[in-house]
């Protein structure tokens, strides 16, 4: 013990010149946050009024629409490629194409969509613009003239989407995972921005947690928080992050991601700057970002769109480990896009992008991990020592935690105001409940596998990991010796994840008691220890 607190002395003694850096970081941060809460809110309430007004049923019979080509990859989808490709033909638009890319799977993907597709053989196209691994064949199917499947080489999911992008024949492109699914009307909702503004070349719609939901036939038929701790966290997360920040950078005119589980291109616009990249695991903003260095080195008018009302249902992991990964890959594939488009930072050539959404991104979404887990570190090793009066300690508190937290509710209270996807007061609840505890112990790992993934990047790492799922349709029996020994070693191993929350519980309930001590409000139990 002695040990351990001559090293958080060090520590504090270190890091003392910095702790006003810590506090204007944070507080800078959530004000930032703020501003997008305040912008999107507003934003979301004229977005409603208007579409009231847009009825898109006269919209579609006018004929002012254009077609859109639904790319899908599949990697080793043996178990939802059927239904999954199922919904995806049930969607309600008046032209577009199912384009579903088996990329190398070692599976019966293939054999499955051959048989329950009735497949036949067509020529493949020549003279294909984009680079990709070879085509072995591509199908067409009896059932359905709508259709294609392309077999091709491993190439991961980029090179997969350059296929499908090559076999498209339609003006727009759709690209989703395959364990995705798309509210039936989501493309009439979706398109609307292209048919409103010609110059638009690309449009991101909000993503949602299907875990929980209840599905038939790839149909989501009511909705539900998901069961699971890293579930419900996700859920507030997800609203977080696109109902305030993508809805917020999308007024601002300087949206740099649209989802790689949903999102509408211009099929020529994504043609005219190669596709997308091979060698990067954040392919989907690296793409959005290069489409607004291109477009903006031209001096074209163009405009990249998010809108928040469509919506595509994903399956999020529920395991600690996955989950790290997961965040892992999203930091190297910022990290990734950032450097590859490092001239754009702080260069007025790109108007808000370079002077606002860049500079943001660099230093709050990408190098935020570096700062937070050090401000973290000092924070609970002044806890640790004792230092509870000081009135950095409190201001850290208020500024990294409860603003934290605020802003946590207001992304549930936001969505209970709008759309309100969630129609139970009880799950609305449940949801702030989860944005309160989300600040104590999670934020704090979140810090760590983004910090990780920032050295990862560092270290050259590419790989993108292996994102096991249980699977949007149910699982068969698991109840086997063997699957009940590995759930007991999963359990186990995440331990390490629960003692943390605990610890950091602990310590900011230590906190809560010395204030109300000093103010007088308890007793000083201290002396009885």
């Amino acid at each position: 013990m002695p040990d351990i607190t001559l090293h958080l002395q060090e520590i504090v003694n270190m890091l003392e010149p910095l702790n006003w850096f810590f506090l204007a970081y944070f507080l800078g941060v959530n004000l930032v946050y703020i501003g997008l809460v305040v912008i999107s809110f507003f934003y979301i309430r004229s977005q409603q009024d208007y579409f009231e007004v847009y009825k898109l049923t006269g919209l579609f019979r006018s004929e002012l629409y254009k077609p859109v080509s639904i790319l899908s990859p599949a990697y080793n989808e043996e178990a939802n490629i059927i239904p999954s490709v199922e919904a995806l033909l049930q969607i309600e638009f008046p032209d577009f194409e199912v384009i579903v890319v088996n990329d190398g799977s070692t599976d019966q993907t293939l054999e499955k969509l051959k048989d329950h597709f009735e497949l036949f053989e067509v020529a493949a196209p020549k003279d294909l613009p984009l680079d990709h691994k070879p085509i072995k064949q591509v199908y067409r199917s009896k059932r359905y003239t709508e259709l294609v499947v392309v077999d091709k080489v491993n190439g991961r999911k980029a090179d997969a989407l350059n296929a499908g992008i090559n076999m498209a024949r339609k003006d727009l492109i759709c690209a989703i995972d395959a364990d995705s699914i798309l509210d039936s009307n989501v493309l009439l909702k979706l398109l609307r921005a292209f048919v409103e503004n010609e110059n638009v070349i690309a449009v991101g719609g909000i993503v949602r947690l299907a875990n929980g939901c209840n599905i038939e036939d790839y149909i989501v038929k009511d909705v539900d928080i998901p069961d699971t701790f890293l579930g419900r966290i996700q859920s507030v997360e997800y609203l977080r992050a696109f109902l305030f920040g993508r809805v917020g950078w999308d007024y601002l005119e300087s949206l740099l991601i649209i989802s790689g589980a949903f999102g509408v291109f211009d099929r020529k616009a994504v043609q005219e700057v190669g596709g997308y990249l091979h060698d990067t695991v954040g392919e989907d903003m690296e793409l959005v970002v290069r489409l607004h260095k291109h477009f903006r080195q031209k001096d074209a008018d163009y405009s990249i769109r998010f809108l928040p009302e469509p919506v595509c249902w994903t399956e999020v992991p529920e395991d600690w480990s996955v989950l790290g990964k997961q965040r892992n890959r999203w930091q190297r594939g910022l990290a990734d896009t950032l450097w590859r488009h490092k001239d754009m930072l702080f260069n007025p050539k790109y108007g808000r992008l370079g002077l606002l959404a860049m500079p943001y991104f660099f230093f709050v979404e990408m190098l935020g991990p570096v700062v937070e887990l050090i401000g973290f570190l000092y924070f609970f090793a002044i806890i640790a020592l004792g230092y509870l009066n000081s009135s950095f300690v409190l201001m850290f508190f208020s500024v990294a935690i409860l603003l934290g937290m605020v802003l946590s509710v207001s992304a549930v209270l936001c969505e209970e105001f709008t759309y309100r996807k969630y129609p139970s007061l009880g799950d609305v609840s449940t949801l702030s409940f989860y944005a309160l505890l989300e600040n104590i112990g999670f934020r704090q790992i979140h810090t760590w596998w983004r910090f990780k993934g920032l050295i990862a990047f560092l270290k050259g790492d590419k790989e993108w990991g292996v994102m096991t799922r249980k699977g949007l349709q149910g699982k068969a029996d698991n109840s086997s010796e063997e699957t009940t020994k590995y759930s007991t070693f999963q359990k186990l191993s995440q331990v390490k994840y629960w003692a943390v929350i605990g610890i950091v519980a602990f310590l900011i309930s230590l906190l809560i008691a010395q204030v109300l001590i000093d103010q007088q409000l308890i007793p000083d139990f201290w002396r009885f220890l």
